[in-house]
């Protein structure tokens, strides 16, 4: 489907787990698309058993040794992917398959859309070896429940893709054959509709986070009042004059 830009992490023998390179590779992936003029929407995809297992464990080892300097530059790095992909004016959609752990469930959850395999496993297990899940925290508070952020964040508890449908962590489940044809679709959808609808839409929703009731309701009149001005909502309007919607 035309408009459809394809990103695959490709580090199956590591479980996809991220290292420096890979977040660097993502995040200068994410600025070419966004310069792309036939982008439509980002597929996030994995070669593998597992989407993401986390962080790569000579990363984990090379942060025993680093200074705190050399530490907080390197969460940042992860972070500033976190902030780009919410920033992007294309939606995100992952296509999980098998576990999505630590920074590989932030990656997750960090996109705009999740479609999960029925057998997809999701969760932030740093606690068990004394660590904080921090670079994940601001995008699970703002996803599911602050009790059930609490309890993965805290307890380090799997969830399966049901359960994380039920607490709106997962757009989506289908079954495991299924998931990169259901991906497919979801993709192909987003992308027949109209673009600028779209960007403006993520735009829109993810600036009201920290906004008062009356400031959203202005920033939505805005975004309203530029959106009746784009050609796509031109041309709808006199679509639905002619033969209605």
């Amino acid at each position: 489907m035309s408009g459809i830009l394809r990103i695959e992490l490709k580090r199956p023998e590591k479980r996809n787990a991220l290292d420096r390179d890979t977040v660097r590779r993502l995040r200068a992936t994410l600025e070419e698309a966004a310069m792309e003029p036939k982008g439509r929407v980002i597929l996030l995809t994995a070669q593998g058993r597992d989407f993401c297992s986390g962080a790569d464990l000579s990363e984990l080892k090379r942060i025993r040794h680093a200074s705190v300097l050399e530490n907080l530059e390197d969460a940042r790095e992860l972070g500033e992917l976190f902030v780009a992909m919410r920033q992007h004016p294309l939606p995100i959609i992952a296509a999980v398959r098998g576990r999505a752990l630590a920074g590989g469930c932030g990656l997750a959850t960090a996109c705009d859309l999740i479609v999960a395999s029925d057998i997809a496993q999701f969760g932030y297990p740093e606690t068990r070896i004394g660590f904080v899940p921090a670079m994940v925290m601001a995008i699970l508070r703002r996803t599911v429940p602050e009790k059930v952020a609490f309890d993965m964040l805290t307890t380090g508890r799997i969830l399966t893709a049901r359960e994380a449908f039920e607490v709106g962590l997962v757009s989506r489940i289908v079954a495991d054959v299924d998931l990169e044809g259901a991906a497919e679709e979801l993709a192909g959808d987003l992308a027949s509709r109209s673009a600028s609808a779209v960007q403006l839409t993520k735009r829109l929703l993810y600036q009201m986070d920290g906004m008062s009731y009356a400031n959203a309701i202005e920033a939505g009149a805005q975004v309203n009042a530029i959106a009746r001005l784009t050609p796509d909502c031109q041309e709808g309007i006199d679509r639905f004059f002619k033969k209605g919607i």
